[in-house]
């Protein structure tokens, strides 16, 4: 369909060009859920063109999540090896190797349907529950970082958790690709979703000025044909506004808002699971 079709003025798509560039890098097509072996053992990994900045750094803020049955599935089977999940997850905390995955992945859709993005806080974990929040400890030179899990992997017999690119740049081994780390799991009473109603939203952009999460905020508002709205957060000294699309009442919704937004913006948005009966920042 022709973007003239939906209304959609060629000033806001310049528009929504300009503000992307702003906002986030450009992301290749998301063409596969999760990652698996076969992905570790194709083709090299690579380092994104730029250094993510500090707002990207910020650690990821621990909130309750439902634990939802997309990414959950226990046992599984990967390589013809079998992992099982684990049941109680509070209080958990181990010791290993962690490494970081990157331009090779992102844009590709996680365990949990959501978007790998190189500058986003998050991991990979092969059997906690997801999503979890989890602190990480670099062992070898004492910097922390929170990120929250959102996938399966790293599938490496030596290696605990698989980290963004941002989160490995934050604990100072992105150069080196690996390093001694100790993760702990944030208690945020996660528990499986049962009977409870849910939220869905596509996180579009973050920015730390209000004014151009509003210029986004308006032009996708009138072009998109769902509800868009603004999420501030306030992290140490400053701000982050992120522009969402939202709420959508199921998976269905958010994949008909997800075409509709591929159509206007260029960028791949994130999947936000809410619970609606908790309130969350986002």
């Amino acid at each position: 369909m022709r973007v003239g079709d939906l209304g959609f003025s060629t000033q806001g798509l310049v528009f929504a060009a300009a503000l992307l560039l702003a906002a986030c890098s450009t992301t290749p097509p998301a063409n596969k859920a999760g990652s698996s072996a076969s992905d570790f053992a194709s083709q090299k990994d690579g380092t994104p063109l730029r250094a993510p900045t500090a707002a990207e750094m910020q650690d990821a803020q621990p909130r309750n999540e439902p634990i939802l049955p997309r990414g959950n599935k226990t046992p599984y089977v990967v390589a013809g090896k079998q992992y099982q999940l684990i049941e109680d997850h509070k209080g958990f905390s181990q010791r290993g190797t962690a490494s970081w995955y990157g331009t090779k992945f992102h844009g590709r859709y996680t365990s949990n349907g959501e978007v790998y993005d190189v500058y986003s806080m998050s991991a990979a974990h092969k059997t906690l529950p997801i999503p979890v929040f989890v602190r990480v400890t670099n062992l070898e030179n004492g910097r922390q970082a929170v990120v929250r899990v959102n996938d399966r992997g790293p599938f490496h017999d030596d290696r605990i958790i698989d980290l963004s690119y941002s989160a490995a740049v934050k604990l100072g081994f992105a150069n080196k690709g690996t390093a001694a780390v100790e993760i702990e799991v944030i208690d945020t009473d996660n528990s499986p979703l049962i009977g409870e109603p849910t939220q869905y939203f596509l996180q579009v952009a973050a920015f730390q000025q209000l004014r151009s999460a509003q210029q986004l905020e308006a032009s996708l508002s009138a072009n998109l044909g769902f509800p868009v709205q603004i999420a501030s957060s306030s992290q140490r000294d400053s701000a982050i506004h992120r522009v969402r699309v939202g709420p959508l009442k199921d998976f269905s919704t958010v994949q008909d808002a997800r075409k509709n937004l591929a159509k206007v913006w260029s960028g791949q948005p994130q999947l936000l699971v809410e619970n609606s009966t908790v309130e969350a920042n986002f």
